[in-house]
């Protein structure tokens, strides 16, 4: 998010139900903004504010979310697809039920977020800050998490299948119950320190 104050101010915008298709917003406000049952193909925001914007039930797809900043923002069942959120963060958002399909979600700051009830699904994380996050009973599959903040962050019973696992430190999160593969079990156990041995 850039440090400048958004030149733009957009107050309860009802948005019910629009399709945007490749719009462009740039240094604006959005606050109360409605994009319940929105579709969203290719729209760009860049450096925005989204404040207590409800994205219920909203389709996003090849849309990106760039350096902006949501708070108190609402994602019921909302779904994006292939969207980038680079650099973006988020602050006492809900996530019931959130579907993430691949997409580029790097340095995307998700420090202490509710990701239960998320799904996400070939995105990439890398260097994301998911600090605290609690991820219990999620799903982060074939994710790459390369590089990410995960310090304290709560795993358990977590689908982790597939997923880069390297940023791990088993000293400073949970994983009790996590759904993982054979291959990250051999790591997990390599970073143990124990010697993995096949026969």
């Amino acid at each position: 998010m850039s440090s400048q104050r958004p030149e733009t101010t957009i107050t309860r915008a009802d948005w019910y139900g629009r399709k945007l298709e490749r719009e462009r917003h740039a240094d604006t406000l959005f606050s109360d903004l409605d994009l319940t049952e929105a579709e969203n193909i290719g729209s760009v925001f860049s450096d925005c504010v989204f404040r207590s914007a409800r994205f219920n039930a909203s389709a996003h797809r090849d849309a990106a979310f760039v350096n902006c900043t949501f708070i108190a923002c609402k994602f019921f069942d909302a779904s994006f697809t292939n969207c980038k959120f680079v650099g973006s963060r988020f602050e006492d958002c809900a996530f019931d039920t959130i579907k993430v399909v691949e997409g580029d979600w790097s340095f995307a700051g998700l420090a202490h977020a509710d990701l239960g009830r998320a799904s996400f699904s070939g995105t990439r994380l890398r260097e994301a800050d998911l600090t605290g996050a609690q991820c219990r009973s999620g799903s982060i599959r074939n994710a790459d998490l390369s590089g990410a903040l995960l310090h304290n962050a709560d795993f358990n019973g977590c689908d982790l299948r597939g997923s880069d696992l390297s940023a791990i430190e088993l000293k400073t999160i949970h994983l009790k119950d996590a759904i993982i593969t054979i291959d990250q079990t051999i790591f997990i156990a390599e970073a143990l320190g124990l010697d993995v041995r096949l026969k």
